[in-house]
């Protein structure tokens, strides 16, 4: 039987910002847990990150998840609005890696790829599938669902590196 691996997916942002914990034993997947983090909007922006970060640390502390793997964010809203998101992106990024685990970033259409089958899919096929490759999981709203579906894209990919390099 394969080992064990916990894995983090993060949705980042800075209203929402989904994280969702699965188990991958080669192609096998459980769901562990999800919920989505919302810092508070009246609150500065530095002090909006830096509870975005103690709420992913918490989380990492309480699940101990082996690897995370975090969404690249598209946004055509205008540039502040990019400016805000990708700083939030950076805090799912560091906090994981600040705490040991290896990250790994992932585009959007390959998410959705990697769950549905195909790279446009909409938010609702996306829900479906990842209550279909993981049954048993329970989420509110589309921010969690998606960080499930970047912890499934992970864990797909990263069986697939281990057969290519052989590890």
């Amino acid at each position: 039987m394969s080992e064990v691996t916990r894995i983090m997916g993060i949705d980042p942002g800075l209203r929402r910002c989904g994280w969702g914990i699965i188990e991958s034993s080669g192609n096998r997947l459980g769901f562990v847990a999800c919920g989505t983090l919302t810092p508070d909007v009246a609150q500065t922006l530095a002090q909006r990150l830096a509870d975005l970060h103690a709420g992913l640390s918490a989380v990492i502390g309480e699940y101990r998840p082996e690897e995370a793997a975090v969404e690249e964010t598209f946004v055509n809203q205008g540039a502040r609005s990019a400016l805000q998101l990708g700083q939030a992106r950076g805090v799912a990024l560091m906090t994981p890696a600040a705490l040991g685990l290896p990250v790994g970033e992932y585009a959007a259409n390959l998410v959705k790829k990697s769950v549905v089958g195909t790279g446009h899919a909409d938010k609702e096929q996306v829900q479906l599938m990842v209550r279909t490759l993981l049954p048993g999981a329970s989420f509110k709203g589309a921010d969690a669902a998606d960080a499930l579906a970047i912890a499934i894209c992970h864990a797909h990919h990263r069986a697939h590196r281990r057969l290519v390099v052989g590890a």
